[in-house]
Order: structure tokens, then C-alpha cells, then sequence
């Protein structure tokens, strides 16, 4: 199983200080625990792509170009790229180009976003949701397999033999799906033989087992290989050296965060008592210890039918980058091995 970490690229705060930090200082320090996550040998960083005032990660291949110049074995992954408000062919480009730089270690986790703000940014139609993705990536698909392609849809002018360059240096660059809870995706990825990265940021993750199971029907209806058919969880997540530390340093800025999320979508406040669901053995949080997280993560692949990647989202919680080196350090050196 692999292990690894995905960023939103949130603005930094001051270790001791309710103060922020500036946005280049923000980046810097995200660039050093990537840095950092390759080091203490963990297998790979996603940045995701926002478009909203708190994160920084509008542009991520840029993020991650800069962190393949300053580390080795780490594979470097977006988390998720908004395909819906992209070009397909700039996507692919631009992982083309990142996988070049990187050596060989690029990797794409495509999705529609759990926000909306792309939309009316790039004069996209929200009510064309679903049928622009599944567009894009049908082309997306096409570019990675052909160097010349030959398409057309609704939403983009069409191809006519045009040759997409650069090509990676990766034989096939690996596209993920990031998905929800939408039993249609999930079934759209395993038609597709496309791995899937679940993300699973509430409620208690055995609950997604029947939408996993969806997957891996449709998949080897379709024939394709238990091999191409691998699950990654992506999960809220921090580690300290004790339960009751990675508490108290994760629980306040999660209920800020997601209350204030919620008023945007009509959920109620986060209590403590919901909190602390969360964290127990079924919830979907991976916060405690060294040992409970790595447990828990057993206990998550085993509900799911085994997962092959699992990876930590901390940027929910306003931590500082002392804290974040903190777990990172915890994750490679403490739970990876405990995995293993």
C-alpha cells in the first residue's frame, strides 16, 4: 500500500499566532514538506486545484514542477485536476511536460471538483456538469493512448490527426478518477479500467463498499484486470506522537474550516461529539497516533476490499508548517513502516 499526502496549498499561519503568513511564503514552506515527504520516504503528493481566497493551488502543475526539481523518488500527482473547466489538451501537456521534468513520476487524479467557482470563471454552464467531463475525458483518454488525434465533441473544436506533444517519458501516464459518492462514477471508472482515488472526508468509509464493489463489477464486465482496477482512499487526516496532541492540535481549526463550509451548503456547525465519531474506529478521519492511524488504516482497506494507496489531506485544519513537518516526519518514519 501506498502512502502519501494531498495539499490544497492553504494559506500558512504563524506556529504560536492566529497571524497568517504571506502567499509566497505559503508556497515555500509547502515546497519544503514535499520536500520533506520524499525524504522520509513516502510515495506520493498531490496538490489539488482551487479557485477560492484560502488556497493557493489555482495553478498546481506549476507547484508541482518546482517540487520535482527538489526531490528524487516521490511520485507527483494533482489531487484532483478539475477537468470539467480545463482543456484536455493543455492538461495533458502540462503533465507531459511535468513528467519529463520529474523523471518519469507524474501522475494526474481527475475529477469534477467538490467546488464550483471554475464554472463561471472560464464561462463554463454548471448545469452542463457531467456531460462536460465525461467530454474531456473521452478526449483526455484519446491524447494519452494516440499522438495523433483524431475527435470531436460539443464543448471544444474538434481534432483532425493534430499530433499532442510533449509525450511523457512514462509509457502510459497514469490518469486516476476522483470520485464522491456518485454511484455513476464509480462505474464510469471501472468501464473505463481507470484506478480510482475515493475521497472520503465524513460519515464512516465501509459505507462506500457497495460503490467499490460497483467499480470492480463494471471493470471486470469490461475485462479489464484486477491490477488495473486498484482503490486509493483519500482521507481528512494528521498524526502526532499521541492521540490526545493530534486532538488538540487538529480538532479547532477542522471545526472552523467545515462549519464555515457548511453555512455554504447548508450544514449544521461542527460539535466535538461529531468530531469525535469521526475519529472512532468506523469514522472516516485518520487523526490520532502513530499506531491508531496506521490500525485504521487496515481497518479502512479491509472495508473497502483492500486499497493499494491511501493519502492525508491536512490542509482542513489551519496547522502550522512546524506541525505539518511534524506528521509528515510521523507518517514516513512511524505508520509506513507499521503498513509494511
Amino acid at each position: 500500500m501506498q502512502i502519501g499526502i494531498d495539499s490544497f496549498a492553504a494559506k500558512g499561519q504563524q506556529e504560536g499566532s492566529q497571524s497568517g503568513i504571506s502567499d509566497a511564503a505559503s508556497l515555500n514552506q509547502l515546497l519544503d514538506r514535499i520536500e520533506r515527504a520524499d525524504q522520509v520516504g513516502l510515495d506520493v503528493f498531490g496538490i489539488g486545484e482551487h479557485h477560492r481566497p484560502e488556497f493557493l493551488d489555482s495553478a498546481p502543475t506549476l507547484i508541482l514542477a518546482a517540487a520535482a526539481a527538489r526531490t528524487r523518488q516521490i511520485r507527483l500527482t494533482s489531487a484532483v485536476t478539475v477537468l470539467s473547466a480545463a482543456d484536455p489538451v493543455r492538461v495533458f501537456q502540462q503533465f507531459a511536460t511535468l513528467d519529463l521534468i520529474s523523471n518519469g513520476r507524474a501522475e494526474l487524479v481527475v475529477g469534477r471538483g467538490s467546488f464550483t467557482e471554475a464554472f463561471p470563471l472560464f464561462g463554463l454552464k454548471l448545469k452542463d456538469y457531467d456531460a462536460l467531463f465525461s467530454e474531456k475525458l473521452d478526449l483526455l483518454l484519446a491524447i494519452r493512448d494516440n499522438e495523433f488525434v483524431e475527435w470531436s465533441g460539443q464543448f471544444r473544436p474538434a481534432l483532425n490527426g493534430e499530433g499532442i506533444y510533449p509525450r511523457p517519458l512514462q509509457d502510459l501516464l497514469p490518469i486516476w478518477l476522483g470520485v464522491g459518492g456518485t454511484p455513476q462514477s464509480f462505474v464510469r471508472a471501472g468501464m473505463l479500467g481507470l484506478p480510482l482515488m475515493v475521497a472520503v472526508i465524513g460519515g464512516e468509509t465501509h459505507r462506500f463498499r457497495p460503490l467499490v464493489d460497483l467499480y470492480r463489477e463494471a471493470g471486470r464486465r469490461a475485462g479489464h484486470s484486477p491490477e488495473q482496477l486498484q482503490v486509493g482512499l483519500h482521507s481528512l487526516g494528521y498524526v502526532a506522537n499521541t492521540t490526545e496532541e493530534a486532538i488538540q492540535h487538529y480538532y479547532p481549526g477542522y471545526a472552523e474550516t467545515f462549519t464555515r463550509i457548511g453555512r455554504e451548503r447548508g450544514w449544521p456547525p461542527v460539535t466535538k461529539a461529531h468530531f469525535d465519531a469521526l475519529i472512532g474506529k468506523q469514522g472516516a478521519l485518520l487523526v490520532g497516533n502513530p499506531d491508531e492511524v496506521a490500525q485504521k488504516i487496515l481497518r479502512h482497506s479491509e472495508a473497502l476490499g483492500g486499497i493499494s494507496r491511501v493519502t492525508f489531506q491536512m490542509d482542513s485544519a489551519g496547522l502550522s508548517h512546524e506541525k505539518f513537518m511534524s506528521s509528515i516526519e510521523l507518517l514516513g518514519t512511524r505508520v509506513k513502516p507499521l503498513l509494511r
